[in-house]
C-alpha cells in the first residue's frame, strides 16, 4: 500500500523552529538547504525531509524505503511504499491563477481543451493544477521528473471522473494508478501515481 502524509511547513520560517529541525538532518540535506536563498525555500526543503523521516519511523521502515517528496507554498508532501519494487511519485501544487500559456506549451490538446471546457477562470485554474499534479506525479514515479516530455503521455478520466493514463511511453510498460486527495483547509491539488494500486488515506501532520 502507498501511504501519503502532508504538512504545513510555514512554522519553519521561524528561525528557532527551523534550527530545531535543521540540526536533525543528514549532512547532504543540510547542504541542500544551505544552498537555497529564501527562507520559504529552506523551510520547504527541511520540512519535506522532516516529514519523510517522521513517516518512515512511524511506519517502522528503513532508509531504503521507496519514497517521493513534493512541496508547494507552505505545504510539504511525502508518499512511500514498503515494497521495494514499487514506483511512487507524488505532487502538490497550491492553486493560483490559471496558466493557460503553460498548458498550451506543455499539455496535449485534449488536456488543454478539458481546462477550457470549464465555465469560469477559477474552475479552469483548478483543472489546470489538477492536470499539472497528475502529470508531474507520473514523471516522478518513472524517476524522470521534468526530463520526461510532458506531451509524451496523456491523462484522461473515466466515467466517474477518476484519472487514468490514456497512453504513455513504451519505456514504461508497467500499469500505473492514480490517487487524488482533497484536504479541507488546504487549497492545493494533490496527486499520487504508483505501480501499486492500493492507496491509504492521507494524513495531515503538524510541524511546529
Amino acid at each position: 500500500m502507498v501511504h501519503t502524509w502532508i504538512a504545513d511547513v510555514s512554522a519553519l520560517c521561524d528561525e528557532a523552529v527551523y534550527e530545531k529541525y535543521y540540526k536533525e538532518l543528514p549532512d547532504f540535506r543540510r547542504e541542500k538547504a544551505d544552498r537555497l536563498r529564501f527562507p520559504e525555500d529552506r523551510a520547504q526543503s527541511v520540512g519535506a525531509w522532516t516529514l519523510w523521516e517522521k513517516m518512515r519511523v512511524h511506519c517502522g521502515l528503513d532508509a531504503g524505503t521507496v519514497f517521493n517528496l513534493s512541496h508547494s507554498g507552505p505545504y510539504a508532501l511525502c508518499s512511500l511504499s514498503a515494497e521495494a519494487d514499487v514506483r511512487v511519485g507524488c505532487d502538490v501544487e497550491t492553486v493560483r491563477a490559471l496558466r493557460l500559456q503553460v498548458a498550451e506549451r506543455f499539455f496535449l490538446p485534449g488536456e488543454t481543451a478539458r481546462i477550457l471546457s470549464r465555465r469560469t477562470r477559477e474552475e479552469q485554474a483548478e483543472e489546470f493544477y489538477r492536470l499539472w499534479v497528475l502529470k508531474e506525479s507520473f514523471m516522478k514515479a518513472v524517476r524522470r521528473g521534468m526530463g520526461l516530455d510532458t506531451r509524451s503521455f496523456e491523462i484522461g478520466f473515466d466515467g466517474e471522473d477518476r484519472p487514468v493514463l490514456l497512453r504513455k511511453p513504451v519505456a514504461y510498460p508497467e500499469e500505473y494508478y492514480y490517487q487524488e486527495y482533497c484536504v479541507p483547509g488546504i487549497p492545493a491539488r494533490i496527486a499520487v501515481c504508483s505501480t501499486d494500486g492500493q492507496f491509504g488515506e492521507i494524513r495531515v501532520v503538524r510541524l511546529e
